[in-house]
């Protein structure tokens, strides 16, 4: 079968599939969704290192994340051998996934990119085999992009005809310590969608074209060991290969070309040159934590390269991923009737230590402070102040070169995050939104998603970017402004 055939197959499964979990819903069940009952309390804030809300924020009294980036799945995988259900005693091997088709396209005319901003069917697998001390567990996805130009299998760059999103061993060695080797997803800090200390790959076209939001971490190729102890908890993460993050080069989405001093995309796409070496162009990541007074403190370290390219070869014209320290803290817990959170990271260049190299990306003091509470039954707010501040900007201005947009100072950004569970919770719908005073842009990201069977879900949804100057963050995406609609059905 070719992948073209795949995909239209894959189509007419997911429709038929739908179709007949719609039959399954039961009278009683439909009779549920009209007015009257009450849904009950959703879960509180998630008891984990995660932020509080979803999607890069969120059991007891606090909401909860996103899937994808509340750790779930790194939880699940370690936690199995102690949690597994009765029936893995019988059924010792676990099998599940997913089959889902999106569609989206842009609200406005872009010269540089195609209409249709989604146009795919994808088929999850999971293998899971859990012992007493070890686990196993691998994910892939089939996926059949319409849109894409070639089907080459890049598992780096998260292109082609397979999406590699897990493959690993868990186990533990010994009472204190666990071990993970292999592809898997990592994430920690305290952020909703604004990332201090983690500082392991994200899929920003994923996110910002409006695949589902566990997209949104890219998978690692890692080692991670864990050593638990009263004083204190120690996380270390080799990658023995850098792990970029899959950014924005102008193939799905168009952005401000500075060298060409205007908007652009397919049209100029970006070259990186991407550290690649084995054990030469690694990653080490550590986190020390504990809780202390019902506050989860932790402190961050971090020694590979920046993950977007934040630097140029002026030889080749290509990017470049310059080299990058990072060492940071952050604190979460209960505050009044909500959670708050606060994290730092000191992002040390190494390349320009002074600041003048104009192709090298000065270091940066970054703050993130958060506040989530629930403000009525089923309905909670979260708020959040980013800050990032360039150190050296008057050595880099200086150097900047003539008629090149300059970066401020200081970099504001301030985000709104509303979640509400409605119809016994099977209807979520949310709202995030950005906003930066300093550059005078936003984006704002309504989402709703519908529970039909326990087996079928449909969700819809957009991204709208707005601002004063092509050159901002989010002023380059105007153009990129999508909706997109979805369809999962879940074994």
């Amino acid at each position: 079968m070719t992948l073209r055939a795949f995909g239209h197959a894959a189509w007419l499964l997911l429709l038929a599939t739908s179709l007949v979990g719609y039959g399954e819903v039961s009278a009683a069940a439909r009779a549920g969704f009209g007015a009257g009952d009450a849904p009950p309390l959703p879960p509180g804030l998630l008891d984990q290192d995660e932020p509080a809300l979803p999607a890069g924020l969120g059991d007891g009294d606090e909401p909860v994340l996103p899937t994808g980036l509340d750790g779930t799945a790194e939880r699940a995988a370690e936690d199995t051998a102690e949690e597994a259900p009765a029936e893995a005693a019988a059924w010792p091997v676990a099998l599940s996934g997913f089959l889902e088709v999106r569609m989206g396209a842009r609200v406005h005319d872009d010269p540089y990119e195609k209409r249709l901003s989604l146009a795919e069917a994808r088929a999850r697998g999971v293998i899971e085999k859990s012992g007493s001390a070890v686990t196993v567990r691998a994910a892939a996805d089939l996926l059949y992009d319409h849109l894409e130009d070639s089907l080459d299998l890049d598992l780096e760059a998260g292109s082609g005809w397979l999406d590699l999103r897990e493959a690993f061993v868990a186990a533990r060695p010994a009472g204190p310590v666990d071990a993970k080797l292999g592809r898997q997803i990592l994430t920690w800090g305290t952020g909703d969608l604004l990332f201090v200390n983690d500082l392991f790959p994200k899929d920003w076209r994923a996110f910002l074209l409006g695949r589902d939001v566990e997209y949104l971490k890219a998978p690692s190729d890692a080692a991670k060991l864990s050593l638990f102890t009263p004083a204190a908890n120690l996380d270390v993460i080799y990658t023995p290969r850098f792990d970029a993050d899959r950014g924005i080069t102008g193939r799905r989405l168009s952005y401000y070309d500075a060298a060409l001093a205007r908007l652009a995309g397919r049209d100029a796409i970006i070259v990186a040159d991407v550290p690649d070496r084995w054990f030469r162009d690694s990653e080490t990541a550590a986190r020390l934590y504990r809780t202390v007074a019902g506050y989860e403190l932790a402190l961050y370290g971090y020694l590979g390269y920046w993950k977007s390219p934040a630097g140029f070869d002026p030889g080749s014209g290509h990017a470049t991923h310059p080299r990058l320290r990072v060492y940071g803290a952050s604190a979460r817990g209960v505050l009044g009737r909500g959670i708050a959170s606060a994290e730092l990271g000191y992002f040390a260049s190494p390349d320009d230590v002074a600041g003048t190299d104009f192709a090298v990306r000065n270091g940066e003091l970054r703050v993130l402070c958060g506040y989530e509470q629930e403000l009525v039954r089923n309905v909670t707010l979260g708020v959040q102040y980013y800050l990032e501040h360039m150190r050296n900007h008057d050595q880099y201005r200086e150097t900047l070169p003539p008629g090149q947009p300059g970066m401020d100072a200081d970099r504001h950004v301030l985000t709104t995050r509303v979640t509400a569970l409605l119809r016994g919770q099977n209807l979520r719908l949310t709202l995030f939104g950005f906003y930066s005073p300093s550059d005078d842009d936003g984006y704002v990201r309504p989402e709703a998603s519908y529970r039909i069977t326990d087996h079928v879900q449909v969700t819809g949804g957009a991204n709208v970017f707005a601002g004063a100057h092509d050159h901002t963050f989010f002023g380059q995406l105007e153009n990129n402004t999508n909706v997109h609609v979805g369809m999962r059905y879940s074994y």
